[in-house]
């Protein structure tokens, strides 16, 4: 096959793009002048927007495209298909849409990848409607104050930084240190306390075997039937990657539109910037600090926007966020970790030296906030909760200066023996969610003193016994308190009775 020339090419370029202006002309036409990486570049096309969908011809029909980069003499545009069916010379055609994905309740109990297309084996998905991935945030005046908890079903969190619905919160830590094992139990407690909230979890970049697990997890524990579950592979071109986020985003605001609850958990955003970034560089923008690129912050900030929870006018639904960054070495001060954590509404932080001594969830009671607080904390929790962030910090604080020396005060002993308890109690393993019952007397045992005579190794035996004892003993009360209510007097007054009954026989 003779090699085409460099001036062969050029003349052929010209002769296609004069035979486009003389016909159909280059509002609504183009021709694709370069192409390579995942990225065609495009003369004509004047009247094209940012995020509008594009067909380029190529020898196997048509390759869909959508349009990132806007110059004033051409347009770079991201294909959603392989590169190597696109050709220079090729037409391209404004189809007058912007990118938009499959939307509705078909999609739920469903695996698909960012266009809505199955990856779990099932038959093809048809809904009724579409959503359009790039969508503006809903406005001030859409939006109602968070103010209805969002149960994770982990006591630290639920107690000491309370999530509601249409809030964003952080999962920020370094590399194995249970950030996915967190949004996974929150995810399933959603199932177990049925409060009808809709999972929609955006795996980015993630290992498929990992998906498959998971999937197989949530099938067990009855919480695929309300899950949709978007699946991206390292292997995926970094336009799915980039497109990952946004598209589930549409998904759970269909739910959120429609007087529905939705939760969004995103694993992770640190590759979605990284592909993001891949994607910037081809398209010659350029990097900034750290060699992002100088828009990196309007990615993040405008996809958590989505979220909120919406005035009444409009229906009261909400979507609430759980975006998950990966810290390298516990530096939240790097680029991608600060820009999130000034777009979101709180932060949970998870600490390596906290997971290495085997305190699980590894949250950190000083780095970790929520800026909604108490608003959306249910009553029961939020009466034994108050003090409890200050106290385990003071804890940690008075632990690390205790080991200097062994002359303390009563009062200062006293304060770390409750804290160590304290402690003991948090600790939590995965996918065992607790209800706001189990939550409310764990705490109050601990902070009433019941189980000040009870020692720090024998603290998760005795609160089995107590949650076990008072199920069986006083089911109708424990099931009342579980609707977030304050604890009438008889009820306290059994679970003290309880409690105390209970540490007598967990005394050393």
């Amino acid at each position: 096959m003779r090699e085409v020339s460099v001036k062969e090419l050029s003349q052929s370029l010209r002769d296609a793009i004069s035979r486009l202006e003389v016909t159909s002309g280059l509002e609504n036409t183009g021709v694709v002048i370069r192409v390579g990486d995942g990225v065609a570049w495009i003369h004509g096309l004047s009247k094209a927007a940012y995020s509008d969908m594009l067909e380029i011809e190529s020898n196997n029909g048509t390759v869909e495209a959508f349009a990132l980069n806007l110059m004033e003499d051409e347009i770079g545009a991201v294909l959603l298909g392989e590169d190597v069916d696109v050709k220079a010379g090729a037409k391209v055609t404004l189809k007058g849409t912007q990118l938009e994905v499959p939307v509705g309740p078909e999609l739920l109990g469903r695996v698909v990848d960012p266009l809505g297309r199955a990856l779990d084996g099932g038959p093809a998905i048809t809904t009724g409607q579409t959503g359009l991935v790039e969508r503006p945030a809903i406005g001030v005046m859409g939006r109602k104050s968070v103010h209805e908890p969002l149960m994770t079903g982990i006591v630290s969190i639920d107690a000491m930084f309370p999530i509601g619905r249409g809030q964003r919160e952080l999962i920020i830590g370094d590399r194995q240190t249970g950030k996915t094992a967190i949004a996974i139990d929150t995810m399933i407690n959603q199932a177990r306390q049925k409060t009808g909230v809709v999972n929609v979890y955006v795996a980015i970049g993630q290992k498929r075997s990992k998906i498959a697990r998971l999937v197989e997890r949530l099938k067990e524990e009855g919480v695929m039937e309300q899950t949709i579950i978007v699946a991206t592979s390292p292997s995926d071109p970094a336009s799915l990657l980039y497109l990952a986020p946004y598209a589930a985003t549409a998904m759970g605001e269909y739910f959120r539109d429609n007087s529905q609850h939705a939760l969004m958990i995103y694993d992770d955003l640190t590759k979605h910037a990284v592909a993001y970034r891949q994607m910037s560089l081809l398209l010659r923008r350029p990097p900034g600090r750290e060699a992002y690129p100088g828009d990196v912050f309007y990615l993040h900030s405008r996809l958590l926007e989505r979220s909120a929870k919406l005035s009444d006018s409009l229906g009261a639904g909400s979507l609430t966020a759980l975006p998950i960054i990966e810290t390298q070495a516990g530096d939240i001060s790097a680029y991608i970790p600060t820009n999130v954590i000034s777009i979101t509404d709180g932060q949970i932080f998870l600490e390596s030296d906290l997971f290495n001594q085997g305190i699980r969830p590894a949250i950190s009671a000083g780095l970790s906030v929520s800026r909604v607080g108490g608003a959306a904390q249910t009553k029961a929790v939020k009466s034994v909760g108050g003090n409890l962030k200050l106290g385990l910090s003071q804890y940690r604080e008075l632990a690390s200066f205790a080991q200097f020396g062994s002359d303390l005060d009563s009062a200062t002993k006293a304060q770390i023996d409750r804290g160590q308890r304290l402690t003991e109690l948090l600790k939590q393993s995965q996918y065992q969610p607790m209800g706001v019952w189990e939550q409310y007397v764990s705490i109050h045992a601990i902070t009433s003193g019941a189980f000040d005579e009870v020692s720090v190794a024998r603290i998760k035996d005795a609160q089995a016994s107590l949650l076990s004892t008072l199920w069986k003993e006083h089911k109708t009360a424990m099931r009342t308190l579980n609707k977030g209510d304050k604890p009438s007097d008889e009820t306290l007054v059994a679970i003290d009775e309880t409690a105390a009954s209970v540490s007598k026989g967990f005394k050393d």
